[in-house]
């Protein structure tokens, strides 16, 4: 994690990472201002909150209260040495609580990371640079010795020199990339999680047998990302990139909607136009790219080649980003090991959807079949050493598809998690199911997976695919683990030897969507000096109904996004269309407006966890429609999960209202107590809210220049380094 140190007044200072900001300070008498906590004390501080939260753990996944259990730690310093302390952490434990979890939670104590990390003794290297963001990737990995050289199935290139070259390309582009977590909870499964120094928002997850290949991985899904502007989807790109030659890419077209709003006969040819439109409903307004919001220009269109023929076809990046996600975005050191990577997931979770949502009971893999992979099967044993039973399916329907499946079951709650892997070769697929099972995740995070179910309903319901593409946190019914299968085991085989295996596997791959009657579309990216594509298969890839486009659609954001960044400069007119665009639009009322309007708000302000119900109120309030805000206010309070100040404030707000709103009562008569209860700074919000004297209170004035966005703004800085190397490379 990077931490960005600024110098305050006298010796004070001020730390920034993430979204976060901390004060440090120095006491009195060693001439500081003693405004806040010295650096040493939150060192302190930090092994003493990070044992509690291991205790938390522990307890949560146990529904043992936490209300009485009290936690100290005390620092005992050397007489002869003040760098040698010890750290006395003491535990009071009420007497309801049994032997056994007693000792779990001294244990639990024990796995506290930051204790480790002092016990371990980390390595300090200081040194002074022209630049802090040069050299951007040498925290990534300790170098590999000169000539070493590991090659791993299905890769182009050693792993070393992937890594170095992926980490080069990242470099070159600005991007500082960070490891912000490593797991490797049994033998021969690793995960680690990277993300954009400058941008967190922007991270990926790595998944492989080895830290090397869960390195390349992470990698490799972070320039496909990049390659794909995945990071930056659903976002509002600013006023200038809108404006740009170009928003996405130097090669797209912009096609301007027909008479009464018809879809421009440039885009999509008849094979998409049969799926994507098929009542004639769809209108060009539909497909206003949501990134840019800029109507004038027309449709936003990317071009793909269908692979049947070699022609261009155009898709809306509209509907690109509302219905595929990240599902067909793949890179590699050659274009085929790409091609290879980004067809195997598309099977991969195409199947995974056929599978589930059908109920479907899939073979298990003969022991004797998984004894011919000894390194796999030692982390299969080593989850069941901690208890959970875990199932190997070949999920390959009678030999159709190359698909496997690894599925985990946790006794202690009930739950289950499905994963799956694809890839031509049976073992790079089988490897990929487990390690994406164990992806990020420790054993308590094993405690909140959902639990199967007979009602079929569920298991069908379309977002619960999405939760599966997501995490592979969704149900799974429990006709999947019935002992009679619907398919034969086949111990298939789709692979190909040779220097041009990958060429081989992906041809081989695009002959069974040819043969399902299938039609591909590609888009090949490489203007940021990685090899990344882009596959689309309609009507078979796509992870959110096409549906979608027309009753949920991302670029409903254009509705409202220029007036509630403009809120705090709107007149009564304005807003009062505002408010009513919002009761109309029949959207969620607990739609957070972060997602709605596409801007990455600071989560822990009033923005980051502002609801449409929220807004209506605020607006409500500053036209004095009392009615109405008091209505909202009560709401609010009935199903409020924002913060403990926010809801204090519309406490206060609601018995403000409550005075306002009758004539027999007088607010003079009742704040005395009212501050007393409150505090004269909520009041003083809650009162200036009903006079008019405040308005909006909580939410700092923004505009469509995205003013007093940092978060954002580092978001639409990490799209920029992108924009100028495509400019450059068009």
């Amino acid at each position: 994690m990077e931490i960005k140190v600024n110098f305050l007044d006298n010796l004070r200072l001020e730390a920034k990472f993430d979204d976060f900001t901390v004060v440090a300070d120095q006491p009195i008498r060693y001439k500081g201002d003693g405004s806040a906590p010295g650096p040493f004390d939150y060192f302190l501080a930090s092994s003493a909150l990070c044992a509690a939260y291991f205790v938390k753990l522990y307890c949560n996944t146990r529904n043992i209260p936490t209300d009485n259990i009290r936690l100290s730690q005390n620092n005992i310093v050397d007489p002869e040495n003040r760098y040698k302390q010890t750290f006395k952490i003491q535990v009071e434990l009420p007497a309801d609580i049994s032997a056994k979890d007693r000792q779990g939670i001294l244990r639990s104590i024990e796995r506290c990371t930051v204790k480790k990390a002092v016990q371990t003794g980390p390595d300090f290297v200081i040194e002074e640079v022209e630049n802090l963001a040069a050299d951007a990737q040498a925290l990534l990995m300790p170098i590999a010795e000169a000539g070493e050289q590991t090659r791993v199935l299905g890769k182009d290139l050693p792993l070393e020199q992937t890594i170095a070259n992926m980490s080069g390309i990242l470099a070159n582009l600005g991007m500082k990339i960070e490891i912000a977590s490593w797991r490797n909870i049994v033998p021969n499964v690793w995960s680690l999680h990277i993300r954009d120094a400058q941008s967190p928002m922007c991270f990926t997850n790595g998944k492989g047998a080895t830290k090397e290949a869960a390195l390349a991985s992470a990698l490799g899904e972070f320039i496909e990302r990049i390659s794909c502007n995945f990071f930056y989807n659903d976002q509002f790109w600013g006023e200038d990139i809108a404006n740009a030659p170009f928003v996405h890419y130097p090669n797209e077209r912009w096609f301007k909607p027909g008479r009464r709003d018809a879809l421009p006969k440039e885009i999509l040819d008849d094979y998409c136009l049969a799926i994507y439109n098929p009542d004639g409903e769809l209108r060009g307004s539909h497909l206003i790219d949501t990134n840019s919001g800029n109507e004038q220009r027309g449709i936003c269109s990317l071009p793909f080649v269908r692979q049947s023929d070699g022609e261009v076809v155009y898709f809306p990046s509209n509907l690109i980003e509302n219905l595929f996600l990240s599902n067909g975005m793949s890179a590699g050191n050659t274009l085929a090991e790409a091609q290879v990577q980004c067809l195997s997931e598309i099977f991969e979770r195409a199947v995974k959807r056929e599978i589930l949502e059908g109920e479907i009971a899939l073979p298990d893999v003969p022991q004797e079949v998984l004894a011919k992979y000894p390194g796999i099967l030692a982390g299969i044993q080593g989850l069941e050493e901690q208890g959970f039973p875990v199932l190997v399916k070949d999920a390959s329907l009678g030999g159709e598809y190359p698909v496997m499946c690894v599925t985990l079951m946790n006794p202690r709650t009930g739950g289950v998690f499905a994963s799956f892997g694809a890839h031509p070769n049976f073992e790079v697929a089988l490897e990929r199911s487990l390690t994406e099972l164990l992806q990020g995740r420790s054993f308590e995070g094993l405690n909140d997976l959902p639990q199967p179910t007979f009602e079929s309903q569920a298991v069908m319901e379309p977002n619960n695919f999405v939760e599966h593409f997501i995490d592979s946190s969704g149900v799974v019914s429990w006709r999947f683990f019935s002992a009679k299968a619907d398919y034969g085991f086949v111990e298939w085989d789709f692979s190909s030897q040779g220097e041009s295996s990958n060429a081989e596997e992906a041809a081989t791959l695009f002959d069974i969507l040819e043969g399902m009657g299938k039609q591909a579309y590609m888009a090949v990216y490489g203007d940021l000096g990685a090899t990344a594509c882009r596959i689309l298969v309609p009507g078979y890839s796509e992870v959110y109904p096409v549906e979608d486009l027309i009753w949920d659609n991302t670029n409903k954001a254009l509705y409202f996004r220029e007036d509630v960044l403009n809120l705090h400069s709107l007149d009564d007119d304005s807003l009062q269309a505002l408010v009513e665009r919002l009761e109309e639009s029949e959207l969620d009322d607990y739609t957070d407006i972060p997602t709605l309007i596409g801007i990455e708000f600071d989560e822990n302000t009033v923005w980051g966890k502002l609801t449409i119900l929220e807004l209506k109120l605020l607006v409500y309030l500053a036209l004095k429609q009392y009615d109405e805000a008091k209505e909202l206010v009560e709401t609010f309070l009935q199903f409020n999960d924002n913060t403990v100040e926010r809801g204090l404030f519309y406490q206060a707000l609601n018995v403000v209202l409550e005075v306002q709103m009758d004539d027999e009562l007088e607010r003079t008569d009742f704040e005395v107590n009212f501050r007393r209860m409150f505090g004269n700074e909520r009041m003083d919000a809650a009162i200036g809210s009903v006079n008019g004297k405040v308005r909006f209170h909580g939410l700092t004035p923004t505009s469509m220049q995205l003013e007093g966005l940092d978060r954002h703004q580092r978001l639409i800085d990490s799209y920029k380094k992108l924009h100028a190397a495509r400019a450059k490379s068009a």
